[in-house]
């Protein structure tokens, strides 16, 4: 099994979409050798270009000394793709048929103490480790995107899982600039995404009943929570609204709102005019803007963003464990 004391330097990358491109540019830009694999049609020369649009964002962010766009592999097998690997980041589509299909794969070539991790964003360990020869190594480890950026990964360890191996994870994801947050307890769509699901229903019941539209939404966010959240997040935000008596006034005070119906738990009925409200609005939203254009956009922002919240949350204060 895994050891603690093993270096992970022989890293792959299963499945070369947005989120296993993101994670091929962030472990480039780390100073690592990629082999990355993906039977799609003419994935190679995507991810090759996906690389080269991240690689600007992550020269301003810093690159590591060795840092070389020429040290990924794109390989057409499987078996040669994780033959040698310390970890395997697989990516493919959020089917739990098509993932447990290509674990099974995995586990059957990849050395017996590498650690596969699993991107999914809302797929509980357990369920992808179940019928594998070496479950122990098997674990949960969700980005957001752009991977290349944002810093959390969320790591979960399933009902087999090895307490080391999380542990050499969280080591790993450290050494590539990540915030790991270890996830004790699984549960479907861990920790992060379970809070956005929330406000992503309330978001399309507010459109959907007229309330306001996407860009209003959109607003009401970036002007107002938003803000807050990107450096204290909702608890400490919080506390601060009790004044000197912090989250204990806060509580009292506003305690009983909670049961007051201001939020609607279940997601409204995804009907082909609350569907065509969304896609409408958010394309009068971005105006003659370009995906990439805003993606663009995107990226310089939370470059700068970043730089913001290493400020005033001292990175000494790293992610607490859940």
């Amino acid at each position: 099994m895994t050891s603690s004391n093993q270096a992970i330097n022989k890293l792959t990358v299963v499945g070369t979409g947005v989120i296993g491109n993101g994670w091929i540019a962030r472990f480039l830009a780390n100073g690592y050798d990629v082999i990355a694999y993906d039977p799609a049609e003419g994935a190679e020369a995507k991810t090759r270009n996906a690389v080269q649009q991240a690689w600007p964002s992550l020269k301003e962010m810093g690159l590591a000394p060795n840092a070389e766009r020429a040290q990924l592999t794109f390989v057409h097998d499987l078996a040669e793709a994780v033959g040698e690997a310390d970890l395997i980041q697989e990516n493919v589509p959020e089917r739990e048929e098509l993932k447990k299909h290509v674990l099974s794969s995995i586990d059957e070539h990849a050395p017996k103490d590498a650690v596969i991790a699993s991107s999914t964003s809302g797929i509980k360990p357990s369920i992808l480790q179940d019928g594998l020869k070496h479950p122990k190594r098997v674990i949960v480890a969700h980005p957001f995107n752009p991977v290349y950026i944002l810093p959390l990964v969320e790591l979960v360890g399933g009902r087999d899982t090895h307490a080391a191996v999380l542990h050499h994870a969280e080591q790993f994801y450290q050494d590539v600039a990540m915030k790991p947050l270890i996830v004790h307890h699984e549960i479907e769509g861990h920790v992060a995404d379970r809070l956005m699901e929330a406000l992503w229903r309330e978001a399309l019941h507010i459109v959907n009943d007229g309330i306001a539209t996407t860009e209003e939404v959109d607003n009401a966010i970036v002007y107002g929570a938003g803000l807050r959240w990107a450096q204290m997040g909702p608890f400490l935000t919080f506390h601060l609204a009790g004044g000197d008596q912090g989250m204990r006034h806060m509580l009292e005070q506003f305690g009983p709102a909670l049961k007051q119906p201001w939020t609607k738990l279940e997601a409204p009925e995804l009907t082909d005019e609350l569907k065509e409200k969304v896609i409408s609005g958010c394309d009068t939203h971005a105006g003659d803007e370009s995906i990439a254009e805003l993606e663009r956009k995107r990226n310089e922002f939370l470059v700068k963003l970043l730089d913001l919240v290493e400020d005033y949350w001292p990175q000494s204060q790293g992610v607490a464990k859940n």
